[in-house]
Formats: C-alpha cells, sequence, structure tokens
C-alpha cells in the first residue's frame, strides 16, 4: 500500500510533512510506504537532517507548489505540475492507493474532483472530520466542500458519512442526525425540513434532528449539516481547543494554589487537551469521490501528519471507496421505490471549495 504524501501542502511544508512522513513510517504496519511528493531539491536536505531514510519512502519530483491563498480554479487551469495534482496523477494511475494533503483545501478538493472522478449518485463528494465527544468520536459532514446543499445532497452526506463511520471508524450501524436548530420536527429551513423528511425515509438510522451541543455527546455518531454551517463548527471547536491550553496554562500559573494543583493534575489536564486536539484524529476524508483522498489543517504538525497518514492506510484497507458505493445503492434503490422523491428547489451554485 502506498500514500502519496504532498510535500509542499501546509503552512509548515516542507518541514512538518517530511518529518511527518519519516515518523509515520516508523508507527505504521509494514506494508505501508509513502511516496513524498514536491520539490525534491527541498525535501532531500531535509531528509538528509533527520538521518538514513526508510526504503518504505519513495520521493516523487513535483515542480509547482499551490500557494494556500491561491484561488482553486489556478491549480486547476495553469499549475499541471503542482505537488497535488501529481499526488492525484499518482493514485489514478494506481501507483499509489491514497492521497493525504494539509494543502490548499479548494485545490485538493477540486482536482480530487476532475482527477479521480465522482462516485456514483454522489452530486458533490463532501468533508467529513471526527469531533471528541464523551461516548467516543462523532463524525460531522459536511465541514466544508459545499455551503450550499440541496436536501438530496444532505441524504447523500448521511449515507458517506455513516459508511465512514461504520467501516473506519468501527462503529456498528450508528446513529445519524441532522444538525438543526431545534429538536421537534419541522424546525429549519426549507432545505433542512425536506432533508429530514428524505433521510427518516432512508435506509439509515436515523435519530432525527440533533443540535450543537449533541456534537460533543457522542450519543449520534454521524451528524449531517451543508459545508457551510460545518465549517463554522469546525473552527469553532479547533479555537477552543487552542484557548483551553492558554485558560489552563493561566489559571495553574496565577497563584501559589493553582500552580500546586496543577502539579497534581497536569497529566489529567495533559489528557483532556490530547482529546481536543486536531492532530489526534488526522485529516478530513474527502468522500464520494473515486478514490481516497484526506485533508489535513493547513498549520498540521508532523504528529498531524502522521495521524492523517495512518487514517489514510485505515481508509485503504477498510475499502471505504467500495463500500460507499454499495451503500449508495440503498440511496439508489430509495429513489427508484418512489420513497426519496427528488426535489432540487434551488440551484446550487459553484464547486468544491467555493
Amino acid at each position: 500500500m502506498r500514500i502519496a504524501l504532498d510535500a509542499m501542502g501546509g503552512d509548515r511544508a516542507p518541514e512538518a510533512v517530511v518529518e511527518g512522513a519519516v515518523l509515520a513510517l516508523a508507527q505504521v504496519p509494514a506494508d505501508v510506504e509513502v511516496v513524498l511528493v514536491g520539490d525534491l531539491e527541498r525535501i532531500k536536505p531535509i531528509l538528509d537532517h533527520l538521518g538514513p531514510p526508510s526504503d518504505r519512502l519513495h520521493l516523487q519530483h513535483a515542480s509547482e507548489v499551490v500557494a494556500m491563498d491561491e484561488a482553486p480554479g489556478v491549480a486547476l487551469r495553469r499549475l499541471k505540475d503542482s505537488s497535488i495534482r501529481v499526488c492525484y496523477n499518482l493514485h489514478k494511475a494506481g501507483e499509489a492507493d491514497a492521497v493525504v494533503s494539509a494543502g490548499n483545501t479548494g485545490a485538493v478538493m477540486a482536482l480530487g474532483v476532475v482527477i479521480m472522478g465522482r462516485l456514483a449518485e454522489v452530486d458533490r463528494p463532501a468533508l467529513a472530520s471526527a469531533f471528541p465527544a464523551l461516548r467516543g468520536p462523532t463524525l460531522l459532514i459536511d465541514v466544508g466542500a459545499n455551503v450550499d446543499c440541496t436536501p438530496m445532497m444532505l441524504l447523500q452526506f448521511g449515507y458517506m458519512g455513516s459508511v465512514y463511520a461504520e467501516r473506519v471508524m468501527g462503529l456498528e450501524r450508528p446513529q445519524v442526525g441532522l444538525l438543526n436548530v431545534g429538536e421537534e420536527p419541522g424546525k429549519g429551513n426549507t432545505a433542512v425540513k425536506q432533508a429530514s423528511e428524505y433521510l427518516k425515509n432512508s435506509a439509515l438510522n436515523f435519530r432525527g434532528n440533533v443540535e450543537g451541543r449533541d456534537l460533543f455527546v457522542g450519543e449520534t455518531q454521524v451528524i449531517v449539516c451543508d459545508g457551510f454551517v460545518g465549517n463554522i463548527c469546525l473552527k469553532l471547536v479547533e479555537g477552543l481547543a487552542i484557548n483551553f491550553n492558554v485558560f489552563f496554562r493561566e489559571i495553574m500559573t496565577g497563584t501559589i494554589k493553582g500552580r500546586l494543583g496543577g502539579l497534581l493534575l497536569k497529566n489529567n489536564f495533559r489528557d483532556v487537551a490530547t482529546r481536543m486536539d486536531y492532530a489526534t484524529y488526522g485529516g478530513a476524508p474527502l468522500l464520494g469521490i473515486n478514490g481516497v483522498s484526506l485533508i489535513c489543517h493547513g498549520s498540521s504538525s508532523p504528529k498531524a501528519i502522521v495521524s492523517a497518514v495512518k487514517a489514510a492506510a485505515n481508509t485503504v484497507r477498510a475499502e471505504v471507496t467500495r463500500h460507499l458505493s454499495e451503500g449508495l445503492e440503498h440511496y439508489h434503490d430509495s429513489l427508484a421505490a418512489g420513497k426519496v422523491r427528488e426535489l432540487r428547489p434551488h440551484t446550487v451554485p459553484g464547486g468544491p471549495g467555493q
């Protein structure tokens, strides 16, 4: 199994990505190999500094880089030898089994759709992200790929999230909820109301409407929303995790009593901080393309890269793409049986990352 890793993607690339690749190979099973894709003149000195590379680490040159603030259209039209594109080309050619990038999210999504194509019955691929919760992680989908969604797309997100939660996260028949402003039926805007009916009549284990606080409980393992709301939730949790560490340091160092208490509870608070750290969960899978792609946080550390490589390997091993196709057959059967009437109340503008 080979993971194509975008060495040039991210705010801390290529140093953090290269170091993460080296660390990952020491922690993953022996059948996992990593292909570092990027500017070899910048990659090789970092590898030399880290010591002799593993024979499971391979290099692939790419002469161009998609800047973090670049429009996705530029990556599609002009940058024909970007590290992101080369990663996907390797995947498409069967020379890699998955793509991992901490680079420009819009470009990673757009190139994934164009090069790998979409699965049948998927209108738009979606990004899923695991959130720390009391009873195990909660998977939120979509967290930024699609800011405008039809009810039918939200139904598809439910199927894709359910398959991923079951196959990769090990959750048997996960409960699916629809993020809303209240739990009562009839809540929400027009699209959410219609999506609720679709989900209720689907083959999914649909619980009904859930609220934002349910993200951190874990009773509903898959929560569906559009990418606009999902991305706000994602950034809110990231900010909370960062500030938790700041608050802890301020409280524990402000007084003598606080310093003494901090010494006693240091390990406990470190465990809490670890559970809230996005680096622990790796990248967000782009579900719905005909391949495996994980998108990492732009400021990913070597630790986050390690987690993403592990997650990519687990996704490949679990044959998620095949199971997504099979899971979406239930969605297709529901359409054919007339249980879910295809309704498009408005046109969804734009493309991935817009």
